[in-house]
């Protein structure tokens, strides 16, 4: 096993952050906490703070709380101290500090330290989406979650204590940085959790991968563009492939195509010709709360000369994991407007397939499936999911975005020979 193995074992994982395992639906208030005692204490360290932002969704269910299982919950956190890198037009981190009584800081250390010499907070928020950034060579925004993530880390190191993070979305736009963030965070023993709602919201119907199923190809049919909402895609079939039989194994190549290069990879047929399980992609669309339609109709399969006229840029992803699972991500601006899954089963003859569900309106309820693990981090020291999972899901949109921009070269990619666990519980909210 080489040294990435090592870092990213399986039984290194599941003796640490997963031995005392986790619960179906996680509620907070379980975990009974003392109302009488002090709110422990929250810094958020973020790029942007602004209307429907990802601070905007995550760090105020900690200002405002959350629904959850029928009920409001207030987390027993305060939020003193942000760190916000830009501060565009419609700014709302000012005026959230005032009302909410926390400081906005010039530095990192400074949140961190709270105007103490020490370490002065009980968790971190790491947001680093949105705002202004430079474009790498294949176009990825680089976001600063590596800088962010060492500027906390230099202070526990300094300070000679840790306290738990959460990291939105992916670790970063450099493999090589996102892999050092997860052996930091082993070598200074951080629970670390990163990762978006996806994962954790809700699904219709609401079923999760057969725990060590022998799953054979898998498909999200989803929305957005690369860079972004790729990911969640990805991370829609990350979460779902990790269980089957084995656990994960990591990826050994990527295909990405993009335009006429898709419709021909659908017209291919199965994977071996170089196109999917077209049975694949008709359950996702059986899924879809948002399917297209021809003027008139309120419910009608697509032909595929209308898949064809009303998806303009129509991106693909194929890739291979070590143990020959075939995996294809395919974003379809124009036919649908959601994230679906499917997978196809040995032995069995329908596919499996959900929707992973993000309701529209009010946006807080996804963001809440996706804090209230976050605050379980931060109360108990113990992920309820590996990191690791972010770690390959965001190596698989470098790996897509480096494919495209070398006109859909197929990439061999040990680099991705990420192992890991997880356990056999239910992770996303039903109810």
């Amino acid at each position: 096993m080489n040294p990435l193995h090592d870092n990213l074992s399986r039984r290194g994982f599941l003796a640490g952050s997963l031995a005392a395992g986790t619960g179906l639906a996680f509620s907070p208030w379980s975990l009974k906490a003392d109302e009488t005692k002090p709110k422990k204490k929250l810094a958020v360290v973020t790029t942007e703070w602004r209307f429907h932002s990802h601070a905007w969704h995550m760090a105020e269910r900690f200002l405002t709380g959350y629904p959850i299982n029928g009920k409001w919950h207030h987390p027993p956190f305060d939020v003193v101290t942000a760190y916000v890198d830009q501060f565009p037009d419609n700014d709302l981190s000012r005026g959230r500090a005032k009302e909410f009584g926390f400081k906005i800081t010039p530095t990192i250390a400074e949140a961190l330290r709270n105007g103490k010499d020490k370490l002065d907070v009980d968790a971190v928020l790491i947001i680093g989406e949105h705002g202004k950034y430079d474009k790498s060579d294949v176009g990825q925004t680089k976001y600063p979650r590596y800088e962010f993530f060492k500027a906390v880390t230099d202070v526990f190191a300094e300070d000679g204590k840790v306290v738990p993070i959460f990291n939105d979305k992916h670790l970063s736009w450099n493999w090589d940085w996102a892999k050092e963030m997860v052996d930091i965070s082993r070598e200074q023993k951080i629970p670390f959790l990163a990762g978006s709602s996806l994962p954790v919201t809700w699904r219709m119907p609401s079923i999760d991968m057969p725990y060590d199923a022998e799953v054979e190809e898998i498909m999200s049919v989803a929305i957005g563009g690369t860079d972004s909402y790729d990911f969640h895609a990805l991370e829609v079939m990350q979460c779902m492939a990790e269980r089957r039989k084995g656990g994960e194994t990591g990826v050994v190549s990527m295909q990405a195509l993009s335009g006429d290069a898709v419709w021909e990879a659908m017209d291919a047929g199965p994977w071996k010709a170089g196109g999917w399980d077209p049975q694949l992609f008709k359950a996702c669309l059986t899924r879809t709360q948002t399917l297209a339609q021809p003027e008139t109709y309120s419910h009608r399969y697509p032909t595929t000369a209308q898949i064809r006229e009303w998806v303009k840029k129509p991106i693909a992803y194929r890739f291979e994991y070590a143990d020959g699972l075939k995996g294809t991500m395919l974003l379809m601006n124009g036919l649908v407007n959601d994230f679906t899954f499917a997978a196809k089963l040995k032995g069995q003859k329908n596919p499996l397939s959900t929707l992973f569900y993000l309701p529209p309106n009010p946006n807080v309820v996804y963001s809440a499936a996706l804090m209230s693990n976050a605050e379980k981090t931060f109360l108990t020291g113990k992920p309820p999911y590996p990191v690791e999972r972010t770690l390959l899901t965001g190596g698989l949109v470098e790996a897509g975005m480096q494919s495209l921009a070398q006109d859909s070269k197929k990439l061999e990619t040990p680099h991705l020979a990420v192992e890991y666990q997880v356990p056999d519980k239910t992770l996303f909210w039903v109810s």
